[in-house]
């Protein structure tokens, strides 16, 4: 149904799909195990009509549905029409704008942060931001000092679909990350981060036992 996206917006943007309108359907409908949608159908409105009557309302399970159906209507007809009508060519390309640049660049720094955050808990040693010189020259974004010699990280936010082209990212900037080690004696990690269950994970955890090891390697050699 062409027009079944509107009515999915205005129903979550309303809640009229929510608990606290509908009841606990996801729960109620894994209780009554149904073998038909008729099963189902009958198992709901009994459970609605207790809901309702919990919540102090007097309707009958089938006109309370059909009441926020006519809610929605109105939702739709009236309050969305309303705002649609008070959009502008200028919003639109303004719109287009903010989330092709704007807010693309925002979640992009998020997700670096919070990258950065796991980094600096699971290494516990400090790690600060490069320079923008490094950024250029190196691909670096964050380094750890370990006495006179640098650490670069790279953090480098990927989707599952990318995830093929590690190595060809590797083997692209590896001349850079070689000066960095040629230069300040310390090695250049890539961190890949990905989004996981909505959540941004680091994609290469081996990672930091990797980064670990070198930070003991600079340790060593300023004791020796």
């Amino acid at each position: 149904m062409a027009r079944e996206w509107i009515l999915n917006i205005a129903t979550n943007r309303w809640g009229l799909n929510k608990k606290n309108s509908v009841g606990p359907v996801s729960q109620w409908i894994r209780e009554c195990e149904p073998r038909s949608v008729k099963d189902w159908k009958q198992f709901y409105y009994k459970k609605l009509a207790g809901f309702l009557k919990t919540n102090g309302i007097s309707l009958p399970p089938e006109e309370y549905i059909k009441e926020l159906g006519r809610k929605l209507y109105v939702k739709v007809t009236e309050v969305i029409q309303a705002e649609i009508e008070e959009v502008t060519e200028d919003d639109c390309i303004q719109y287009i704008h903010d989330l092709v640049i704007n807010r693309t660049y925002d979640g992009y720094l998020t997700e670096v942060k919070t990258i950065y955050g796991q980094l600096q808990r699971d290494l516990d040693v400090e790690i600060k931001p490069a320079p923008d010189k490094w950024d250029r020259l190196y691909n670096v974004d964050f380094y750890i000092q370990i006495g006179e010699k640098y650490i670069g990280l790279q953090i480098k936010p990927i989707t599952y679909e990318q995830t093929p082209q590690i190595s060809q990212w590797k083997k692209w900037i590896g001349k850079t990350h070689k000066k960095f080690e040629e230069n300040f004696g310390g090695k250049v990690f890539i961190i890949f981060s990905i989004k996981k269950n909505g959540r941004k994970e680091i994609y290469n955890p081996e990672v930091i036992e990797e980064i670990k090891e070198e930070v003991e390697r600079l340790k060593n050699e300023i004791t020796q």
